[in-house]
């Protein structure tokens, strides 16, 4: 898992690389919320260079979202492959958690 970051005046992009599992999930976690702690409140998650996605995974982004929403801010997801949309999709997730397919159109809802 490759994790890089961008600010730009809206929000801070975060595009991930690779596979987020079981194994570096709470890893993943912590860096983000470092981000956040920092005083991001704006977050794109970039996931067009994700691969895969496990439950721990999941939980990280409901995680991350959660937090956001309590500290008045908004977590957007993009860029997302259909193998790993039907993961976010048979659980439920695109219900409750704001995705859109490009990364402009997930920078222009900040």
């Amino acid at each position: 898992m490759t994790i890089a970051t961008e600010t730009t005046a809206s929000a801070t992009i975060v595009s991930l690389q690779g596979q987020i599992n079981s194994a570096n999930a709470t890893a993943m976690e912590a860096q983000v919320l470092a981000i956040v702690d920092g005083g991001a409140r704006n977050l794109v998650f970039d996931f067009s260079a994700l691969d895969y996605i496990s439950s721990a995974g999941l939980r990280m982004v409901l995680v991350v979202a959660k937090r956001l929403k309590q500290e008045g801010g908004l977590l957007v997801l993009c860029g997302m492959q259909p193998h790993v949309r039907e993961v976010f999709d048979i659980s439920g997730f695109l219900a409750i958690l704001n995705v859109e397919p490009t990364r402009a159109e997930a920078l222009a809802r900040f």
